[in-house]
């Protein structure tokens, strides 16, 4: 096998092929997703998979990409923006603690860990299409925020991050480490609202 990724091929019945690795990955997760399967769910040939995805790995990371894009998407259509800016943030906020703690969200991101080493190009693709995008969008949102006075924010990149991390926190670290595997309600909202709270402590107006 090459050393670098191989190029994505699209073609006719690239959808077709990532929507069934899309259902296969989410029930079976990465190591319990056969090619057969995937190939089965998919209504394609092994041959017809491997011709767009020679390694299971790339499906993986081109699934997860999509689905990144999928649910940052859907969470910009879901938010009302003209709502008062800690409403907002408080559903990003909850968009976000979702998402990192969800199965699939672990296992993206343990798996650009695992293989970042050898392929450093599969990070840098899920940060473009996951972190990178939901910060573009919080950029966007608090440049609202600032035009109605609402916010007061010199360094956007370094505000966005910092929201970030503060809805990471406690959680993100017991599950990089294996001290929990999922949290309940009660203890994501303890995250959301922290995070807003010191977010709106710091630059709300």
């Amino acid at each position: 096998m090459a050393d670098g990724p191989p190029k994505v091929k699209r073609g006719r019945k690239f959808d077709q092929v990532l929507d069934g690795a899309r259902e296969i990955f989410m029930s079976d997760g990465f190591e319990g997703a056969s090619v057969d399967d995937i190939a089965r769910a998919a209504g394609v040939s092994k041959a017809t998979l491997y011709s767009y995805f020679p390694d299971k790995r790339f499906l993986f990371m081109e699934v997860a990409k999509s689905e990144c894009i999928r649910q940052a998407e859907a969470a910009v259509e879901t938010i009302d923006m003209s709502l008062p800016v800690g409403t907002v943030l408080t559903e990003a906020a909850w968009q976000m603690v979702n998402f990192f703690t969800s199965n699939f969200g672990q296992r993206v991101f343990r798996l650009c860990v695992a293989e970042s080493d050898r392929f450093p190009e599969l990070g840098r693709e899920f940060y473009e299409s996951g972190p990178a995008l939901v910060r573009d969008r919080l950029i966007a949102f608090m440049k609202v925020g600032i035009s109605r006075n609402e916010l007061e924010i010199d360094d956007l990149p370094l505000a966005a991050d910092q929201f970030s991390e503060l809805c990471k926190a406690d959680l993100f670290p017991r599950l990089i480490f294996s001290m929990d595997t999922s949290f309940d309600d009660t203890q994501k909202k303890r995250i959301v609202v922290g995070a807003v709270d010191t977010f709106l402590a710091r630059y709300a107006t």
